[in-house]
C-alpha cells in the first residue's frame, strides 16, 4: 500500500509498505477514506518531535471504514465509518480513569499514531485500543464534516473546556490557523460576552471576518491595547494561545488580566521563557497541552446537530498519490490554504 513515511529529519517520502495487520485483540484495521495534514506533521519533519520514529507512516487526522477488529473490540464493527482519535489510550490506567488520556501509561498511549507507530497518511492504519480510539460517524455526517474530530476539533473542544469560560468572559484566542479556528468554534459554544482573535495573516483574518462576523479581530502589534480597551478589568479573562510563534507565549500572558486563565495549546519549535519576575502579582493560572482527546463522541453529536461545522476549513483536496504537492502548499501557506483533505 502507499504510505507517506518519515525518512529522516527534513525528509518525508511516499513509499510502498505492507498492509498492516492486527497485533493485539484490542486492535482494529481501518481503511482510510480521507485524511489531512497537521502542523504537528511539519514539526516531525523539522525535527521538533524527538520521540517521532524514523520509518513510521505519518499522519494522525483521518476517517475511514473499519475492515477488521480484534476479539476484544466491541464499540465498532467491520463496515462502520469511524473517526480515528489522535491519541491511543487504554481507558484503564490512573490517567485514563481521570480523563487525562494524553498521559495514558500504556506503551502505545498518548500521541502514538503517526509519531511512534504507523499513522494514517496511507491506505490503511492499525488502531490500537480501538474501543477508545474509534468513534462511529453518524449517518447524517459526511467524511469531510468528521475529518477533524479526532485531532484539531478535539483540541479546540478540550481547550475551551479546561479554560473554564463563562458567559461574562472576554476570551482572547491567539492564532487563527486550523486549530485556532476549531478552538474558536468550540469557544463560541460557551457563549462568552466577547471573543477576540489575534492573527497576523491578512488571509486568515479575512477568513475569520467572512465566516464569523461577530468575532473581534486584532493583530499582534495592536493586541495588548485592543484587548485592554475591549475588557473590563485590564485584560482578557481567558487567553488561549494556539499560534506557537516565537513571541506569542509572552503576548498571551501580557494580554491576560490579573487572576486570568492562560491556556497554552500551541506546540513550539523551541523553549519558551517563563519570566516570573515580570509577571509577579498577576496571579495567573497556566494550563498547557497536549490535548486529552476524550470528547469525540460529544463532538460528533454537536456536528450531527448542526452546532459545529469545520468544512469551510478544507480549502484544498488531493489524492494520496499527490500528497507531496499537498505538503508543499500546506507547509508554505500557498494559495490561501487552511486545511488539505487527502482522499484515498
Amino acid at each position: 500500500m502507499l504510505a507517506y513515511t518519515y525518512i529522516k529529519k527534513g525528509h518525508f517520502a511516499l513509499t510502498e509498505k505492507e498492509k498492516p495487520t492486527l497485533k493485539d485483540p484490542s486492535d482494529a484495521l481501518v481503511r482510510v477514506t480521507l485524511g489531512s495534514i497537521c502542523t504537528s506533521d511539519l514539526h516531525i519533519k523539522h525535527g521538533s518531535v524527538p520521540r517521532a520514529v524514523p520509518g513510521i507512516t505519518v499522519g494522525h487526522e483521518m476517517v475511514g471504514v473499519v475492515e477488521q477488529v480484534g476479539t476484544q473490540v466491541t464499540s465498532v464493527k467491520p463496515g462502520d465509518r469511524v473517526t480515528v482519535n489522535v491519541e491511543t489510550f487504554c481507558g484503564e490506567c490512573f490517567f485514563c480513569q481521570h480523563g487525562y488520556v494524553n498521559n495514558c501509561e500504556d506503551p502505545d498511549g498518548g500521541w502514538a499514531l503517526g509519531c511512534r507507530i504507523d499513522g494514517g497518511q496511507a491506505e490503511y492504519v492499525r488502531v490500537p485500543h480501538a474501543n477508545q480510539g474509534l468513534n462511529r460517524i453518524p449517518d447524517n455526517v459526511t467524511d469531510e464534516q468528521a475529518l477533524f474530530v479526532g485531532d484539531i476539533l478535539a483540541t479546540g473542544f478540550w481547550a475551551a473546556r479546561i479554560s473554564e469560560i463563562t458567559e461574562d468572559d472576554t476570551v482572547l484566542i491567539i492564532g487563527a490557523g486550523p486549530t485556532g479556528i476549531c478552538t474558536l468554534l468550540c469557544t463560541m459554544l460557551k457563549r462568552p460576552r466577547r471573543i477576540i482573535v489575534c492573527e497576523k495573516s491578512d488571509e486568515r483574518a479575512r477568513f475569520v471576518r467572512e465566516h464569523y462576523p461577530d468575532v473581534l479581530l486584532t493583530t499582534p502589534e495592536e493586541c495588548k491595547e485592543f484587548v485592554k480597551k475591549q475588557s473590563e478589568h485590564g485584560g482578557a479573562d481567558v487567553v488561549i494561545e494556539v499560534a506557537g510563534a516565537d513571541d506569542t507565549f509572552r503576548l498571551a500572558w501580557e494580554c491576560a488580566r490579573p487572576n486570568a486563565i492562560v491556556t497554552v495549546v500551541a506546540l513550539y519549535d523551541r523553549p519558551q521563557q517563563l519570566p516570573l519576575p515580570d509577571m509577579y502579582g498577576k496571579n495567573l493560572t497556566f494550563k498547557t497541552g497536549g490535548v486529552d482527546g476524550c470528547d469525540c463522541a460529544e463532538i460528533l453529536r454537536l456536528i450531527a446537530d448542526g452546532q459545529i461545522d469545520t468544512t469551510p476549513l478544507i480549502t484544498h483536496r488531493f489524492p494520496l498519490c499527490e500528497i507531496e504537492e499537498a505538503y508543499r502548499i500546506f507547509e508554505n501557506r500557498l494559495d490561501g490554504v487552511i486545511k488539505v483533505a487527502i482522499k484515498n
